[in-house]
């Protein structure tokens, strides 16, 4: 290798790291200025019909849901289920989980090559055409949504995109448009909002007195009421209230170029510190 072409490999390192910085102050500027669309999941409206999973599955050619799996608390989305819905069958407490959709999603962030994206109009999707493997989506997001095929010779990271190619079409999603009790509501997140403040105070002694979503990781496009705490929903409680971009931006940004291209960059130096003739000894 030339000395010219080990330079362009530390340009690359270089570049992956200002275009991240780019892509964050990009996504932030997005959720600041458009006004995203979302989801209200009502729990206490559930019956678990799991006609949305049906539905999702149908709508993105995924293998049909087993509908007769027993329903718990531990069940969680897949390469082959986008969305599933988890709860209690013998307390008939039911709730719908899938990618959350997060106004600055850490996943985006953390993706060196933009494949994770943030669109305009609030859902996140998953680009294949510009995705490298690395996985980092998996590792940033705090809800354990990205799936990774391992068993697959072409593998691909497989979560919600909030029936993205459906919406560009005028629809709304597969599972909103399904649910028989309304439990799943489609519109502008704003509107969905101010849906939710009003069945609280409306119906105060039906629900819990805090919707999730509002604000945990900086907002989420899916937002929830429930009628018991949502750590008994399997919620999590501990996420911080501020974007996680905004907590990790510099270490997002890092990671990617330490195990992502660090073994490039020692293979360059290698080969770039070797005489010519070695170098062109081993190619042979």
């Amino acid at each position: 290798m030339e000395r010219r072409d080990f330079i362009k490999t530390l340009g690359v390192m270089g570049g992956t790291v200002l275009s991240g910085r780019k892509l964050h102050a990009e996504q932030k500027a997005k959720a600041d200025d458009k006004e995203f669309v979302g989801i209200l999941v009502d729990t206490t409206r559930c019956v678990g019909c799991q006609a949305c999973s049906e539905a999702c599955a149908e709508a993105h050619g995924l293998p049909e849901p087993d509908l007769d799996e027993e329903i718990t608390m531990q069940r969680k989305t897949s390469t082959t289920q986008w969305t599933v819905i988890r709860g209690d069958e013998d307390k008939e407490i039911y709730v719908k989980t899938q990618c959350m959709h997060c106004n600055q999603p850490a996943c985006a962030s953390a993706c060196p090559t933009q494949a994770m994206y943030k669109t305009p109009e609030g859902p996140v999707i998953w680009r294949e055409d510009k995705c490298m493997g690395c996985r980092f989506c998996m590792i940033s997001c705090p809800f354990d949504i990205p799936k990774f095929e391992y068993d697959s010779p072409i593998p691909k990271i497989q979560k919600c995109i909030m029936c993205w190619d459906r919406l560009q079409e005028g629809e709304e999603p597969a599972c909103t448009e399904t649910c028989p009790e309304e439990a799943i509501i489609f519109g502008k997140r704003r509107n969905l909002l101010e849906e939710a403040r009003s069945r609280i105070y409306n119906n105060p002694d039906d629900y819990v007195h805090y919707i999730y979503g509002e604000n945990e990781a900086g907002g989420t496009g899916y937002i929830y009421l429930s009628a018991i705490p949502f750590e008994e929903l399997g919620f999590r409680t501990d996420i911080d209230k501020k974007a996680y971009p905004e907590l990790t931006t510099e270490f997002l940004y890092s990671v990617p170029v330490i195990l992502t291209l660090w073994p490039a960059f020692l293979l360059a130096l290698n080969k770039a510190t070797k005489p010519d003739e070695e170098n062109e000894e081993s190619e042979d």
